[in-house]
C-alpha cells in the first residue's frame, strides 16, 4: 500500500479536501529499529505500555530512545486494561511541562489512551503496534469508557505509526483474528453508510467508500494464511487496518469503518464491563456481529414495506433501557433525547424509497458467506452464542443502536419490527 500517496491531500468530487496529518507509516520487518531515526525533534519522551506489550516490544523501543526517555509508564492490571478515567489520570501524572512526545507501545487500548491524553495535553504521539488487532491506529477517534458509557472522542492522529512484522506475526492469534474481523465488518458498515445516504441524505463520499471497499477485498481471503502467521499476510492485514484508519481521517469521523456491527460490539463491551462479564476482543465481536446485522438485512429484504407501525410508548422503552444498561441507562436516555431519533417517523421515507433501499441491502455477501470467512480464520459462530446467550444477543439487536448517534440498519430493523 502506497502510504506516501495516501498521506497527500486530495481534492475530492464529494466537495471535501481529504487530508491526514500522519507524517510517517512504517510497516515491515525490522521497523522498530527505525524509531531512533524519527526522534530528532524530541528530547523528553513519555513511553507508555502495559506489562505485556513492554515485554514484547517496549524494551526494544526504550533502547531506541538514546537518552531521551523522560518517564516510563507500564500499566499493571490483574485483568483487562480499560481506557477509562482511572487510566487517563495515571498517564497524566507522568507528564511534565517538559514532555514533548508520547510514544505508545501496544494496540487498541494503549492507542486510545495515548491518543486521548496527548490530544488533551496538546502533544504529538507515536504508536508502535504490537498486534494487527483493530483499525484505530490511524483514526482521529479515541474510543473511551467514560462514566460507564462507550464514548468516541474526536482527537488527533499519531505523527508516526510503526508496525514491525516480526513483532506483529507473533501476536496472540486472537488478536490477529480480531484485526481480520474488524476489516470483515466493513461489509456491514459501508452498507449502513449507503443506507443512511438513501434514508437521511447523509454525506457520502464515493472515493472513500471505494478505497475502504478495495482494502476489504484485498484482505477478505487472507484467513488461512493468517492462521499460519504468514508474514506477507500479516503485513497486508496491518496495512489494511492502517489504511482504513486513514479513510476515517479523510472524512473526520468513523463512518467509513463503523456501523451497526460496531454498535453491537460496543454493547457487549459496555455491558460486560459494567456487569463483570466476559466479552470478545473488539474486532472478533465486530465480525460475529456483522453476521447478525446481515441476517437483519436478509429479513428486511423478505418483507413488504408496512403501511403503518407503532413505536413502543416512552415508559416501556425507558424501562427496557434501564434493564439493559443499568448504571449507564441515564446516559443512553439522554443521548437519545438529544438525537430525537424516536420522535422521527421514517416510514414515509421507507415507503417512498423501498426499492432503492432494497438495492442497497442486497449488496452485502450473505450471512452464510460471512460465516465462511470467519471459519477461514478459525472463528466459530457458535462461540458467539455460547459467550452471550440468545437473550443478550437479542437485547443487543434491539438496543445497541441507542448507544450511538448514528443511523444504521439497526434503526430500520427496529422501525419496521418494533
Amino acid at each position: 500500500m502506497d502510504f506516501n500517496k495516501m498521506l497527500q491531500d486530495k481534492k475530492c468530487d464529494c466537495g471535501m479536501t481529504h487530508s491526514c496529518s500522519i507524517k510517517k507509516v512504517l510497516i515491515g520487518s525490522g521497523a522498530v529499529e527505525q524509531v531512533s531515526s524519527l526522534l530528532e525533534s524530541y528530547q523528553k519522551i513519555l513511553l507508555v505500555a502495559d506489562s505485556n506489550t513492554y515485554r514484547v516490544c517496549g524494551k526494544q523501543v526504550e533502547a531506541q530512545l538514546s537518552g531521551k526517555l523522560e518517564n516510563l509508564l507500564i500499566y499493571e492490571r490483574d485483568g483487562l486494561l480499560v481506557p477509562n478515567e482511572e487510566a487517563v489520570a495515571e498517564m497524566e501524572q507522568k507528564l511534565t511541562k517538559e514532555t514533548d512526545l508520547i510514544i505508545g507501545v501496544g494496540s487498541g487500548v494503549i492507542q486510545d489512551l495515548c491518543k486521548y491524553v496527548s490530544y488533551q495535553a496538546k502533544l504529538p504521539y507515536y504508536i508502535v503496534a504490537t498486534a494487527p488487532s483493530m483499525d484505530g491506529y490511524a483514526s482521529k477517534g479515541a474510543a473511551m469508557i467514560w462514566d460507564n458509557m462507550k464514548v468516541t472522542y474526536n482527537a488527533h492522529v499519531p505523527e508516526v505509526i510503526i508496525g514491525d512484522v516480526d513483532v506483529l506475526k507473533d501476536a496472540p492469534m486472537e488478536m490477529i483474528q480480531s484485526g481480520y474481523g474488524d476489516i470483515l465488518g466493513k461489509y456491514s458498515c459501508l452498507n449502513d453508510w449507503k443506507l443512511s445516504r438513501v434514508v437521511n441524505g447523509e454525506y457520502f463520499c464515493r472515493y472513500v467508500y471505494d478505497l475502504t471497499y478495495e482494502i476489504l477485498c484485498k484482505t477478505k481471503d487472507l484467513g488461512p494464511k493468517l492462521l499460519e502467521r504468514d508474514a506477507a499476510a500479516i503485513e497486508t492485514l496491518m496495512e489494511a487496518l492502517v489504511g482504513v484508519g486513514i479513510a476515517m481521517a479523510y472524512v473526520g469521523n468513523s463512518r467509513p469503518a463503523s456501523g451497526s456491527e460496531h454498535h453491537l460490539s460496543h454493547f457487549f463491551e459496555v455491558t460486560g464491563i459494567m456487569n463483570g462479564k466476559p466479552y470478545f476482543m473488539h474486532g472478533t465481536d465486530v465480525a460475529y456481529s456483522a453476521v447478525y446485522t446481515q441476517k437483519m438485512r436478509e429479513q428486511l429484504l423478505g418483507m413488504d414495506c408496512p403501511a403503518s407501525h407503532k413505536q413502543p410508548e416512552r415508559p416501556v422503552w425507558e424501562k427496557e433501557i434501564k434493564r439493559v444498561y443499568t448504571a449507564a441507562a441515564d446516559g443512553v436516555i439522554a443521548l437519545q433525547d438529544k438525537m430525537g431519533w424516536y420522535e422521527q417517523d421514517r416510514l414515509p421515507v421507507y415507503r417512498e424509497k423501498w426499492e432503492q433501499i432494497k438495492e442497497v441491502l442486497c449488496e452485502v455477501p450473505s450471512s452464510e458467506k460471512l460465516t465462511e470467512y470467519l471459519s477461514s480464520v478459525g472463528l466459530d459462530s457458535a462461540e458467539f452464542v455460547k459467550m452471550y446467550g440468545a437473550e443478550k444477543i437479542q437485547d443487543a439487536l434491539w438496543y445497541a443502536k441507542d448507544l450511538k448517534d448514528r443511523y444504521t440498519v439497526l434503526w430500520m430493523y427496529y422501525d419496521l419490527n418494533a
